[in-house]
C-alpha cells in the first residue's frame, strides 16, 4: 500500500474541559519533526480548525463504545436483557467494557486500556463524538478505524511501544518523571525539535502527550502501526481502533 508524506501532524491529548485540552503541530521535513505550536487550552473550535488543517491527526480518546455495550445498552432499555450465568461473572460483564482494539491491546502489550463504557474517560468520548460530528459537518468524515484524517492514539501504548517511560508522569505531583520522560524522548529521537515548546513539554503532561499523540499520527500515515484484520475491520470502523505504533520510533523520519 503508497502512503503519501505528511507535511503536518497534529496530536490532541483531549479532555472534557477547554483547559485541560492540549493540541500539538508537528512539521515534518526530510531529517526533523519541528513542534510548529503547541497549545494547552483547546476549545472545539481550535481542535476542528487544526485537525482540517492536518495531513493526519491523532485524538487521545476512544472514537467509539463496544458494539456489545450498545446492544446491551439497547436491550436493557426495553426490558430484554439476557444474562447467562450469574451477573458477577468478570469474563460476561467485559464484553461490554471492553472493545475490539482493547483486546488487541491487551494482547500486544499485556495490560487493558481504560473502559469508555465503565470509566470516567467516556464522558471525554462524549466530547469526541461531537467533534466528529462537526468534522463530518464540514466535510470532513471521520472513519473510526483509523484510513482517514482521524487515528485514535494511545500515549502510553506507543510509549511503551517505543521503549519509552510510558507511567508515572501524570499530574504536578510527577514533574520529575515528566522531565524524565521528556529527556529520554529527546535522545531516542535527537531529530525531534521542541523548540521553545520544550519548557511547556516539561511542565504540562497535556503537552506532552499532544506530542506524543502527533508523533503516532505520523506513524499512521507512514502504515507504521497494526491495524485492523478483516476479522477486526467491521467493529473497528465502529467501536474506533487505536494505533499502536508496529516499528521503532526512529521509522518516523524517512532517513531513518
Amino acid at each position: 500500500m503508497f502512503y503519501r508524506e505528511t507535511v503536518l501532524t497534529v496530536g490532541v491529548d483531549l479532555a472534557t474541559k477547554a483547559n485541560k485540552t492540549a493540541v500539538a503541530w508537528l512539521d515534518w521535513s526530510a531529517d526533523r519533526a519541528r513542534v510548529r505550536r503547541l497549545e494547552i487550552v483547546a476549545d472545539d473550535d481550535l481542535i476542528v480548525e487544526a485537525i482540517k488543517g492536518a495531513d493526519k491527526a491523532g485524538i487521545d480518546c476512544p472514537l467509539g463504545w463496544p458494539d456489545k455495550f450498545v446492544d446491551f445498552i439497547t436491550a436493557h432499555r426495553t426490558g430484554h436483557v439476557a444474562v447467562p450465568g450469574g451477573s458477577t461473572d468478570v469474563a460476561w460483564r467485559r464484553q461490554f467494557t471492553m472493545r475490539v482494539t482493547d483486546y488487541e491491546v491487551k494482547e500486544v502489550l499485556d495490560f487493558y486500556p481504560l473502559s469508555v463504557s465503565a470509566n470516567l474517560i467516556g464522558s471525554t468520548a462524549l466530547r469526541c463524538a461531537a467533534l466528529l460530528a462537526e468534522l463530518a459537518r464540514q466535510g470532513q468524515p471521520v472513519d473510526r478505524s483509523g484510513t482517514g484524517v482521524v487515528a485514535e492514539v494511545y500515549p502510553a501504548a506507543s510509549l511503551r511501544r517505543w521503549g519509552l517511560p510510558h507511567g508515572r508522569y501524570k499530574s504536578p505531583a510527577n514533574r520529575e518523571g515528566l522531565a524524565r520522560l521528556v529527556d529520554e524522548l529527546q535522545e531516542a529521537a535527537p531529530w525531534l525539535d521542541l523548540g521553545e515548546h520544550e519548557r511547556t513539554c516539561r511542565t504540562s503532561d497535556h503537552a506532552t502527550d499532544a506530542v506524543i499523540a502527533a508523533l503516532t499520527a505520523r506513524a499512521a500515515a507512514q502504515g507504521l502501526v497494526n491495524v485492523p484484520t478483516q476479522d477486526q475491520a467491521h467493529s473497528a470502523r465502529s467501536e474506533g481502533w487505536i494505533a499502536l505504533p508496529s516499528g521503532p520510533l526512529s521509522e518516523l523520519l524517512p532517513a531513518g
